[in-house]
């Protein structure tokens, strides 16, 4: 029994320690996100001020994930270089083993839950009290986070301590290093925080539940396990986040390798020619050693390893864009009979989603499409709705990109800021729906019939007016202006009607001054985006003079 009760006690230690970083992140992020992300912009100037502005940042912000994040972010915007990012990678490890000097000499020195009990107290007082104030709200996650960490390794640290006195270790003594190699690297791979590796290993080490090499060895394979991490962030993305994450395996890799093959010389060199006696200190020396040492390798080859980098997933440098990545604007009428395909390629897959939000069979339009293959490749239709809308955010972009370079070439101009214009009408509506995602998964689970025939009264309209624009886009003859005319005032009539009725139906039942709200709201983003679509479409099939009639007509309507 009084086994369970110290895993218990060890698990729990476990969870508050990585709730207690979760909140310092979200409160360090949150109270000075903007100024870092300047900051890293700034120290990239060059390899040794970015190795610097990277451990600066991830020691204030003791995440070297987030850093990592915030740089796969920056690199696939093509802010940073190959090379500036692996500088600020390598300064970002070096920064994260601030968090292991303060446990050690904090955590185990000194009485800290004397400091952490009233941070709990304080920081939970004010969360409760000035919650709804944003900045006091991230201060006080910081306090509780502080309280909360030096708890939670109270616990670790007590119940390695009970556990000792009744377990033989000495059976393990004679296990091989690699061993503890790997277990370090599963702890960190499950727990994806190598502070938190560091934190348990620092309590077994103080426990005496294991010798200095052997909590070495734990956190050397921590060095690797997190790399996970930003892996699973890279996945799907362009070929620069990629190739960055690959660089970071390999530098943790490589370091971990190269210090195991030399960990008889590094711990002499701790223990004797530092003459570090404490092995708490002696094992967060370590880390920051190899650490250091890692740059010291890595920084005078930077320039090579980021063109080594290079030669690596050529061929997955993902655009979105399926027709204008292979123009030539040498040639600006096949640019833009590319551009106009791309539009329509844009439309095609904004319709789809909007359809998807109300969970509309789209398998016959898809089936039927001329971009089935396209979106098989890129695995449009098996996204989320998150994925997809990033998705056509970028594929906008890619286009507004296209659209600068040639509009300087291009001859019809007309034309082309047709093109353009239905790109922004298109992506309108798509923000326009997915602004209003959440109210339609509200609607339709509603236990009110009136919210949910609401919803389904919506649903049935969204199916005839995607049908119609689709009969537009596929249509072979010459579309009639009366065509148009039609859908647009069967959509005004539409959001009339559907207002008309949810009054009626609110009068007859009990309904929530909030639900009212939302309910209208709902009714106005939606046919808003059928109207910008319905113009997205005008502007894409029909030429200048044709679409005048539709110019002034009101997308917006309350």
């Amino acid at each position: 029994m009084e086994y369970l009760t110290n895993i218990l006690k060890l698990s729990a230690g476990v969870g508050l320690f990585v709730f207690a970083m979760y909140l310092i992140e979200e409160a360090l992020k949150n109270l000075s996100g903007r100024n870092f992300k300047i900051f890293l912009q700034k120290v990239t100037k060059n390899k040794i001020t970015a190795v610097a502005g990277g451990a600066i940042v991830t020691g204030i912000l003791q995440s070297s994930s987030m850093v990592s994040l915030m740089v796969l972010a920056f690199v696939g915007a093509g802010v940073f270089a190959m090379k500036d990012a692996m500088a600020l990678i390598l300064g970002a490890n070096l920064g994260t083993t601030l968090d292991s000097w303060i446990v050690a000499t904090l955590g185990f020195k000194m009485n800290i839950e004397v400091a952490a009990y009233p941070a709990v107290c304080i920081g939970g007082l004010l969360l409760i009290i000035f919650g709804n104030k944003i900045s006091i709200k991230y201060i006080a996650y910081f306090i509780l986070g502080f309280g909360l960490l030096f708890i939670g390794l109270s616990f670790m640290k007590t119940a390695m301590e009970a556990e000792v006195q009744h377990f033989d270790f000495s059976k393990y003594a004679g296990m091989p290093l690699i061993v503890f190699l790997f277990i370090g690297f599963c702890i960190t791979l499950l727990i994806q925080s190598s502070s938190v590796t560091m934190a348990l290993t620092l309590s077994a080490l103080h426990a005496g539940a294991l010798t200095f090499p052997f909590a070495v060895a734990i956190v050397l394979g921590s060095e690797t396990g997190t790399t996970i991490k930003i892996m699973l962030s890279a996945i799907g993305g362009n070929a620069s986040k990629k190739r960055v994450v690959l660089g970071n395996i390999l530098f943790n890799i490589i370091l971990t390798v190269l210090a195991f093959i030399f960990l008889k010389q590094i711990l002499y060199l701790i223990t004797d020619v530092f003459n570090i006696k404490d092995p708490l200190i002696g094992l967060v020396t370590f880390s920051s050693l190899v650490n250091l040492l890692s740059i010291i390798l890595f920084l005078p080859i930077l320039n090579n390893y980021a063109n080594f980098l290079e030669r690596f997933f050529k061929d997955t440098d993902e655009t979105t864009a399926a027709f204008i990545n292979h123009a030539n604007i040498a040639e600006p009428e096949t640019a833009l009979d590319l551009l106009r395909r791309e539009t329509r390629y844009f439309i095609h897959n904004a319709c789809m989603f909007n359809l998807s939000l109300f969970e509309i069979d789209t398998h016959v339009l898809e089936q039927k499409s001329e971009f089935e293959v396209i979106n098989s490749k890129r695995k449009f239709y098996s996204k989320t709705e998150s994925e997809k809308y990033d998705f056509l955010k970028q594929l906008q972009g890619e286009i507004q990109a296209f659209y600068l370079k040639i509009r300087e070439k291009v001859v019809e101009t007309n034309q082309l800021n047709q093109l353009i214009s239905s790109s922004r009408s298109c992506m309108h509506a798509v923000k326009s729906m997915k602004d209003i995602a959440g109210n339609i998964n509200n609607l339709k689970r509603s236990s009110k019939d009136i919210k949910f025939d609401f919803f389904l009264q919506h649903k049935k309209v969204a199916e005839k007016f995607y049908k119609d624009i689709n009969e537009l886009l596929i249509q072979t003859d010459k579309i009639q202006l009366d065509r148009f005319q039609a859908i647009y005032n069967e959509i005004e009539t539409n959001y009339n009607s559907s207002l008309e009725d949810f009054y009626t139906a609110a009068q007859q039942s009990s309904i929530e001054s909030i639900d009212l709200t939302t309910a209208l709201n709902f009714n106005r983003e939606f046919f808003t985006s059928n109207k910008a679509m319905l113009m997205s479409v005008k502007d894409y099939l029909l030429d200048e003079k044709e679409g005048e009639a539709f110019n002034e007509f009101p997308v917006y309507q309350t």
